[in-house]
């Protein structure tokens, strides 16, 4: 029997069936959508803070241990799956593409903030002490303005989200990260967004240095300085992040992903998945489908014990 890694909107794990937005104290939500304990992806963007409980949550395809106020932002297409080692609280919002973009003059805001760039370190966010109450309590009010049904309350949620986005932006949870307003970070933004729109057709630096009229060694001491790693393996990067989530589809044959991804045949995408990932893409999917079986056995054993 095919497990396909299943894809979720907002109505179809909404009791409200609302398009737009979901919200909700995590305890209940986990309990009421036990399915998503297994890998899921998302047409919506996924903001989780977790102020109680422990266990394991992982994000395409990197594991991290829950602790208490640690805050999760997760951008459409991304694939997650949680296990929990007891009870957990905490908070989850959904909410949709165009949530905001009708109400900013820049529809775009959103992309201004690093955890939402789809770079998995970015986003996992282990909130100060100082901090921890003053979040808790704009999730608090957002849970209220859910459901008092007043004038204004969408607008409102979506006033108190942006609050939580900018304070957290200003954590400097990187303190190397001091050049967040230079010329260099915007130009690396820009990279690494043109990279989303154009991974599957433009593989060499000197393309995204061309559409960025800088130079490709320009592109390149850009990437180093500031993240460490060259152009080019921020490109073949995000290319077989997405060959990983595609090889979750079991509708897709090994050939279809080659060719999905633009390589020039199934043997040369063979070749350089494994390069890049130690694995043939055989290897990953079969690994990836026993982590999936494991974990479900996993879970089921734990509620039994409980029961």
């Amino acid at each position: 029997m095919k497990k396909d890694i299943p894809v979720y909107d907002i109505s179809s794990i909404s009791e409200l069936r609302n398009e737009d937005i979901l919200i909700s104290r995590l305890a209940p939500f986990a309990e009421s959508h036990k399915n998503l304990h297994n890998p899921h992806r998302h047409k919506f963007y996924h903001v989780v803070l977790f102020t109680e409980g422990e266990g394991r949550h992982s994000v395409d395809f990197q594991s991290f241990d829950i602790t208490p106020y640690q805050i999760y932002f997760m951008v459409p297409g991304q694939v997650h799956s949680w296990s929990f080692n007891g009870p957990v609280d905490g908070y989850v919002i959904n909410f949709s593409v165009p949530f905001f973009q009708s109400f900013l003059l820049r529809s775009n805001m959103l992309e201004d903030f690093t955890f939402f760039s789809g770079m998995v370190n970015d986003a996992v966010i282990q909130i100060p002490d100082p901090f921890r109450s003053k979040i808790s309590a704009l999730f608090e009010d957002i849970l209220k303005e859910a459901t008092c049904n007043q004038p204004f309350s969408s607008d409102m949620v979506r006033v108190l989200l942006l609050n939580i986005f900018i304070l957290v932006s200003r954590l400097n949870v990187h303190p190397n990260e001091t050049i967040n307003s230079s010329y260099n970070y915007t130009l690396l933004k820009n990279f690494q967004k043109l990279i989303e729109k154009n991974y599957s057709a433009l593989r060499l630096p000197k393309e995204y240095a061309g559409l960025l009229y800088i130079t490709p060694n320009h592109l390149n001491a850009l990437c180093n300085d500031l993240l460490g790693i060259s152009a080019g393996e921020l490109i073949r990067n995000r290319i077989f992040l997405e060959a990983k989530r595609l090889l979750t589809n079991l509708d897709l044959n090994i050939t279809e992903i080659s060719e999905r991804l633009n390589f020039t045949d199934s043997s040369y995408f063979s070749k350089s998945f494994k390069k890049h990932t130690g694995f043939s893409p055989e290897e990953f999917r079969k690994r990836t489908l026993e982590k999936i079986t494991g974990e479900a056995s996993d879970l089921h054993q734990v509620r039994r014990e409980i029961h």
